[in-house]
Formats: structure tokens, sequence, C-alpha cells
């Protein structure tokens, strides 16, 4: 099986380390010990969301992993179509650069591959029939 790891976007990344910097350097001059360990711990946390998403793609199966050992498959020979985004909606990415793919009749699913281009070619190898929508031809 081949793994892909999430890419973790600075979009992401960087508003939510400010915010948490600011919170946090105002605790500290307001000497709240209690609220700095929080933000450290959800620091943590939130670290951890980041770096557990990964996909794999199987002889058959594509397979998303999230935290906790959430685990999701998709028959790559049910995938329709796979199209580029930037759709803001919760999932399993950590980038807004995101590719949306759409399985089943009505099912789609967000994820971001930091590699797009070789999970792309690894998923058509394998179901040729699927149609590729780019930001350039939507």
């Amino acid at each position: 099986m081949k793994i892909f790891p999430s890419k973790i976007g600075l979009e992401l990344v960087i508003p939510i380390g400010l915010l948490f910097l600011g919170i946090s350097y105002k605790m500290y001059l307001d000497e709240i010990w209690l609220g700095l360990g929080v933000m450290l711990l959800t620091s943590i946390f939130l670290g951890y969301l980041f770096t557990s998403i990964k996909y794999g793609i199987d002889t058959s199966d594509l397979h998303i992993y999230g935290c906790f050992g959430t685990h999701k498959k998709i028959p790559i020979k049910d995938i329709i179509k796979i199209s580029e985004t930037n759709n803001p909606i919760s999932s399993a990415a950590a980038s807004m650069d995101r590719l949306e793919i759409y399985y089943n009749k009505y099912d789609s699913v967000l994820v971001s591959p930091k590699d797009k281009e070789e999970f792309i070619t690894k998923l058509l190898k394998q179901n040729a029939e699927l149609i590729l929508f780019t930001r350039k031809n939507n």
C-alpha cells in the first residue's frame, strides 16, 4: 500500500498559531498558569490532528486515516471524479489545497495529499474511467 501524508497548509497553521501565541502571551503576562497549560495541551492536540491524517492506496481501495484510529475505505472502482477545490468544510484535510473525490452516486470526501499529482496518477492507474477536473477546466 502506498501511503500519502496530508499536506499541512500554512493558511491553517499561521492564523491558529498567531491566535494561540497571542492568547498565551496574555496569559503569561497575567500569570494564568492553568490557562497556559490548557493552551499547551490544546496546541499538542492540534499538532496531533494535523499530522495524523494520511491516505493509502492499495490494489482496490482508497483508505483515509484520521486521528484516533478513524478509517474510511472507498473502493477505487466506485470513484467517479476528482476535482480540485478550496472548500473550507470540515474534512480529513490539513490544508485548503484540497481534492474532492466523488464516489458512488451522491457521496464525496475532501482530501489534501502532500503529493497530489502522484496521488491522482495512482488512482487513475486503477480506475482510468474516473473524470479529473482541475481549476483550469472547472
